[in-house]
């Protein structure tokens, strides 16, 4: 073969290898590093080549076929820059203009983007550093790997050119390369507080920052708004200039510090930078219903003291100055700074305090009371259970809170020491016994004593009850048996008197079976009364008859006899004694029915029946003669000589 074969061949070859080695195909998410061999010199600070210079190109090369001349130019294949699902990315930039003295992250600029376009980066002012902006989760980019390093959540996304920066993309660990979640933990509602890493130092000393000071709220107090519109404005944040620290460069802008926030961020998803922003995650204020929150601040407007020269407290201010705030907090769930306000639960509604073995479940305030010792006058040994109930009113809970300093020193404090010293003093000069029976006269001396207390202290008392009295053994043995024998003796009585109840009972039972019988025998004296007196009355009427009768009978018979014995004299005086006398058989016999002549005539009879006729003759004679001769008799003449009626 010929020479010039020869050469045209190795020439061919060679331009052939070297076509092969200038084509590169870039994939769909890489993109080409070009590096130039050849060219003047960068600057000293500078790493990136934008006008030809000799080092790595500004200039990437996108996906496709791609052709740079070899062995000029060397292409190496990087991977676009991919953050993760709950994932941010923190961008190094290693190119650009220092950073300001005495600030740890670059300035941001809108013209910037997302870092993708390096020259605008450049030409804009783009500093070296970190960058306040963090890439989201699922970005992709094509950014430059030499201009920026990329870190994400468990992968790192170009190349760091000094040492400093790689001990800097070490430091940052993988849970600070994640969203930050803001959700109720435990059932309990949260926020988040916020520390800044970057800005100037906070205003006055302040322990914490916020954007725009207090002028609101002095433009407020200017304007004669009440307490409760202030704590609105105080609880109102600035997030929305800097959309919750997220936009840190807003936040700058705004006039943010570094430092503790005033304002907390509430429940979402965050994507901080963690180079910029620090989150701790706290529990939220919550006030339930039947107290409130007493504020204490360490932050604000100066302290203005409303509590007046009598108070002698301390300080009791509006709200907005450091201090007291005189008006709290009512039922709610607030997002407040612990770091920058310190809340006293206070509770409004009626407070159970047990000096006993138990503690009440609603607040446990009570956990640390234990029953009262004490000592009567003989030295018996008295362990008593008292129970205090308290009301502290919602405009005085500030005031409260400024005397004692929070319910655990008031109970702890004032009331276990001043309750309980109380009753020793009071058992001390008493006897047992005497303790015993004044118990209810012990309990409303107590209640009063504490009842001027807690006056002193702008509080109420609702009540202070003896719960229980643990008495010694030994006296509580003598009482046992005196009571025994006391409802021994009533026993006896009431047996007693049992038993009179019962005979009470048998005579009234014996009264009452015996009442028909007694009703009966009443009706019947009744009956015979009228019967006595109606037979008294007939009787009399009966005898003033007979009496009448009689006189009338007495005064006829004797009219009688004197016509007859007129009449007899006239007839002896006309036809003598003789003939007058038979004159007046034979009218006694006429008017008489007795037959003068037998029935039955007998023959030898003759004479005993003659005697007999004769002899009944004569008594029907003198059966009619007796009325011509009653004056004769006694009784006649006794009644002819009662006078007339």
């Amino acid at each position: 073969m010929s020479p010039l074969l020869i050469a045209g061949a190795v020439v061919g070859l060679s331009v052939m290898f070297v076509v092969f080695m200038s084509l590169h195909l870039i994939g769909p998410t890489q993109v080409g590093l070009v590096l130039k061999r050849l060219g003047r010199k960068l600057s000293d600070d500078n790493p990136i080549a934008f006008k030809g210079e000799a080092g790595y190109q500004s200039e990437l090369l996108m996906p496709g076929l791609r052709f740079k001349l070899w062995p000029i130019f060397a292409v190496t294949k990087k991977p676009w820059v991919q953050i993760p699902a709950g994932g941010i990315g923190v961008v190094f930039a290693q190119v650009g203009q220092s950073t300001a003295i005495g600030a740890k992250t670059a300035t941001y600029k809108k013209e910037f983007g997302n870092f993708a376009d390096l020259r605008t980066f450049v030409e804009k002012g783009g500093q070296k550093g970190v960058q306040r902006p963090v890439l989201q989760p699922g970005t992709l980019l094509p950014m430059h790997p030499v201009a920026f390093v990329v870190l994400t959540r468990g992968q790192r996304f170009g190349t760091p050119l000094s040492r400093e920066t790689e001990e800097l993309t070490k430091s940052v660990r993988d849970e600070d390369l994640c969203v930050k979640v803001i959700t109720p933990t435990a059932g309990k509602d949260v926020c988040g507080i916020v520390t800044t890493l970057e800005g100037p130092p906070p205003e006055h000393g302040a322990i914490a920052s916020r954007i725009g000071g207090f002028a609101d709220v002095e433009e407020g107090i200017k304007a004669s708004a009440p307490d409760a519109k202030l704590i609105e404005m105080i609880l109102n944040t600035s997030n929305e200039r800097h959309n919750s620290y997220q936009d840190y460069q807003a936040f700058l802008d705004a006039g943010g510090r570094i430092g503790l926030q005033h304002d907390p961020v509430l429940y979402g998803s965050y994507t901080f930078n963690p180079f910029c922003v620090r989150l701790e995650i706290t529990q939220m204020l919550c006030v339930e219903q039947g107290e409130v929150a007493v504020m204490k601040s360490y932050i604000g407007l100066p302290t203005e003291d409303t509590s007046g020269p009598a108070f002698k407290h301390g300080s009791i201010v509006r709200p907005g100055h450091r201090g007291l705030w005189q008006e709290a907090l009512r039922t709610g769930k607030y997002a407040v700074n612990p770091h920058v306000y310190s809340a006293v639960i206070v509770p409004t509604h009626i407070l159970t305090l047990n000096w006993a073995d138990y503690s009440s479940a609603a607040h446990n305030l009570d956990k640390d009371l234990k029953p009262i010792d004490a000592k009567s006058q003989e030295g018996f040994d008295f362990s008593i259970d008292l129970q205090v109930q308290l009301h502290v009113p919602d405009t005085m809970a500030a005031r409260v809170i400024a005397r004692v300093g929070s319910m655990e020193n008031l109970v702890n404090e004032l009331m276990q020491g001043a309750v309980g010293n109380h009753f020793r003093n009071k058992l001390q000069g008493m006897q047992a016994v005497q303790f015993i029976v004044q118990r209810g006269q012990v309990q409303e001396e107590a209640e009063a004593h504490v009842r001027a207390l807690l006056q002193m202290y702008e509080m109420e008392t609702v009540g202070v009850l003896i719960q229980d009295v643990k008495l010694p053994a030994e006296l509580t043995k003598v009482l046992k048996e005196r009571e025994i024998s006391n409802q021994q003796i009533a026993t006896y009585e009431a047996n007693r008197k049992a038993e009179e109840v019962r005979k009470s009972v048998e005579q009234a039972r014996g009264q009452a079976d015996m009442q028909a019988d007694l009703v009966k025998a009443s009706v019947g004296v009744d009956i015979e009364t009228h019967n006595a007196e109606a037979r008294k009355a007939q009787a009399a009427g009966e005898a003033a008859y007979t009496r009448e009768t009689g006189l009338a009978a007495a005064a006829a018979l004797e009219a009688e006899g004197l016509a007859r014995a007129a009449g007899y004299q006239a007839q002896v005086a006309a036809l003598g004694g003789d003939n007058t006398a038979r004159l007046n058989i034979a009218r006694a016999l006429a008017d008489s029915s007795v037959p003068i002549v037998p029935q039955v005539a007998g023959g030898s009879g003759g004479n005993l029946v003659e005697s007999l006729i004769g002899l009944t003759l004569s008594e029907k004679i003198s059966t009619k003669l007796e009325p011509t001769t009653v004056t004769s008799k006694p009784e006649a003449n006794a009644l002819a000589s009662e006078p007339k009626a």
